[in-house]
């Protein structure tokens, strides 16, 4: 019986350097950088180079889809088993204690923007079938290991590959957490756009910043506001203090401008966040504002929108005995004197509402407010039922290796797992891990990543039999 976690260990020095080649690569999609040769700018196509060259140094077969996608090729047979990844990674914000580019290794963790999600997880999946070919065993059925470059926006990069490229028969990806998780609720944001409309009183709402990503619970914001005394410096200390959280305002003739730090967490679980921009929202409710937009922009923050998580004031609430509740995540904020204001919504939601339900809820409890709503593109929910064998060997692996029992999960947030029928997320936390995804200092605790690795190993073993 092979003892898959001390093969790995072993080998541990090189599955570092391995890991270690791609986090120094700075994937983070940049629209103001895209060519045609580069669509999502010139990091994930780097990373992705990287990967290919990697693998081809290590002698596998492999394969590139334009700037988009590659895979790595093992394996003969008819069934086809996807295991699916990605290089490009989320803005990296502030409040980071290393370079997020250049990982480092302390209190037995990686830290680095990417190492959890998802170079980490992949990289693990990728060394996986690396010790098994090491190891001698064949492959009886045909794997395909595809790497994308665009998971955390668009993903257009599997748009590009699946257009060009067989969709597999079953498979996984290692992008979420253990045991497992065979539901993922759909994905959609509304964006809300308030247009000016200039009004009587004396404060004027000049600007209001915040956010980088739909899927990310806002950390930064920064606002101009003209007309308030110089009282409002204390009473925004004050403020931050009650709430815990770290910001300033500074007044100068009759301007005050803020700034305030919230604590960032993945979008589809806002909870474990501290939104900062609906946090100053509340602080900047008191005042009055002479402008319509800005007044429904700061008071829609500030009662409707803040800390309703499960999207309850909003009037979209729905629970799914297995997936779970709605969640709401205020993503993207903008405003300006001049035009007006946006607020992004990003919103996952279980089996039993769907976008246009949602959204014709969402505007009736919101009337009082003036906005035009667009809805964006959505994703369905996804589930692969307990008792596919998938499902089920890949549940035996885990307990098989850690001693827990397996049991079947949903989340809010989307992996590339939903893109097959029969596909689900698997790994790379276990239960007892930190998550960072998505935050300043991100990590990837060394035992986990080799946990992981043994564990795709054994699972790739089985599932190709």
């Amino acid at each position: 019986m092979v003892n898959w976690l001390q093969e790995v260990e072993n080998r541990k020095e090189t599955l570092f350097e391995d890991l270690f080649r791609l986090l120094r690569i700075p994937s983070v999609r940049e629209d103001d950088k895209a060519t045609d040769e580069a669509p999502v700018g010139p990091g994930p196509k780097a990373a992705l180079e990287e990967f290919m060259k990697m693998a081809q140094e290590d002698g596998f077969e492999t394969k590139q889809f334009g700037p988009w996608a590659g895979r790595i090729e093992v394996g003969s047979g008819d069934e086809l088993m996807g295991i699916l990844g990605h290089v490009d990674v989320v803005p990296v914000g502030t409040g980071w204690e290393t370079d997020p580019f250049e990982p480092v290794i302390k209190d037995n963790r990686i830290y680095a923007r990417g190492s959890s999600d998802d170079k980490g997880p992949t990289v693990a999946a990728y060394f996986a079938i690396k010790l098994l070919r090491e190891l001698g065993y064949d492959f009886n059925k045909r794997v395909h290991l595809i790497v994308g470059t665009d998971e955390e926006s668009g993903w257009q990069c599997m748009d590009y590959y699946f257009q060009h490229a067989e969709m597999p028969d079953f498979g996984f990806s290692p992008d979420a957490v253990f045991p497992i998780i065979n539901g993922e609720k759909g994905n959609v944001s509304f964006y809300l756009d308030f247009k000016s409309e200039p009004t009587e009183g004396d404060v004027t709402l000049v600007n209001f910043e915040g956010g980088l990503r739909e899927n990310m619970v806002i950390q930064d914001v920064t606002a101009t506001v003209k007309g308030l005394d110089n009282t409002v410096t204390e009473q925004f200390a004050t403020f931050v203090n009650e709430h815990q959280l770290s910001g300033n305002a500074e007044w100068h003739d009759g301007v005050a401008e803020f700034k305030l730090v919230g604590k960032a967490a993945h979008g589809s679980t806002p909870e474990k966040g501290h939104n900062a921009a609906t946090y100053l929202a509340v602080f900047l409710n008191e005042f009055a504002f002479n402008n319509k937009a800005a007044q429904d922009f700061i008071t829609a923050l500030a009662t409707e929108l803040h800390q309703d998580f499960k999207a309850e004031k909003v009037g979209i609430s729905h629970h799914h005995e297995v997936m779970g509740d709605v969640s709401m995540n205020v993503g993207i904020v903008s405003f300006n004197e001049a035009d007006g204001g946006r607020i992004v919504l990003n919103f996952r939601f279980p089996e039993g509402t769907e976008p246009a339900m949602m959204s014709e809820k969402f505007t009736n409890a919101l009337t009082k407010y003036q906005f035009n709503l667009t809805v964006g593109e959505s994703k369905e929910p996804h589930y692969v039922p307990a008792d596919d064998p998938l499902v089920a060997t890949l549940l035996d692996v885990y307990t098989n290796q850690t001693g827990l029992e397996g049991h079947e999960m949903s989340i809010g947030g989307g992996t590339y797992g939903r893109l097959m029928p029969r596909g689900v997320a698997y790994g790379a936390l276990f239960p007892d891990s930190i998550d960072t995804m998505h935050q300043a200092n991100e990590f990837l605790a060394i035992d986990d990543l080799l946990r992981a690795t043994a564990i795709y190993a054994e699972a790739i073993y089985r599932l190709t039999r």
